[in-house]
């Protein structure tokens, strides 16, 4: 297989969320696609947050495409000049207050969507967070903050019990794994 070829691209507009962009592309095959769209974003970042008690920490806000109200794990995007761990430590402070004397432990990094978009998620894990600090929300943000326990979690996701989004699952379902493994590893070593 090789990659496609872009001829020709031309921007169809412009904004602080991200950039629609329309692509003149040829395939290997010689074919020319005359207008294929590609959303630009910047990339995002997102954590599974638990505290010393094992509580997962969710945000509940509205989403204007989805038309109702869903619980998600901290998440946003990455601002200029910020690393993603920077990043992730930021979002989570002004969402929820929380914070961890702990550093992030990087569980994945994956395409949003890279058949249109051109951005990625970085997903981590914060351990034994405490909540230090009052919420610093836009004015366009709205968000509640909930507990729950982690392992009540997965119960509620796969049995849709909660509201939430694709990235928040694979997150969950990402720390759960991780934090299985280690397990294993130390019952294995005793």
């Amino acid at each position: 297989m090789k990659k496609w070829k872009t001829i020709d691209s031309v921007y169809l507009f412009e904004t602080p969320f991200g950039n629609l962009r329309k692509d003149k592309c040829e395939l290997p095959n010689g074919i020319v696609i005359d207008d294929y769209y590609v959303n630009e974003y910047v990339d995002w970042v997102n954590a599974i947050v638990i505290t010393k008690e094992n509580q997962i920490v969710l945000v509940e806000q509205y989403r204007h495409a989805g038309e109702d109200f869903y619980l998600e794990v901290p998440a946003g995007k990455i601002e200029e000049n910020e690393s993603y761990e920077e990043g992730i430590l930021r979002e989570i402070r002004e969402e929820t207050g929380f914070t961890s004397k702990r550093k992030p432990i990087k569980l994945g990094e994956f395409m949003v969507n890279p058949a249109t978009q051109n951005n990625k998620v970085k997903t981590y894990l914060i351990m034994d967070a405490v909540r230090e600090f009052n919420q610093d929300l836009d004015d366009t943000e709205e968000i509640i903050i909930r507990l729950i326990d982690f392992e009540e979690m997965g119960h509620l996701i796969k049995t849709n019990l909660i509201k939430t989004q694709l990235f928040t699952a694979n997150a969950y379902f990402m720390a759960k794994l991780f934090l299985t493994g280690d397990k294993l590893a130390t019952n294995l070593s005793k």
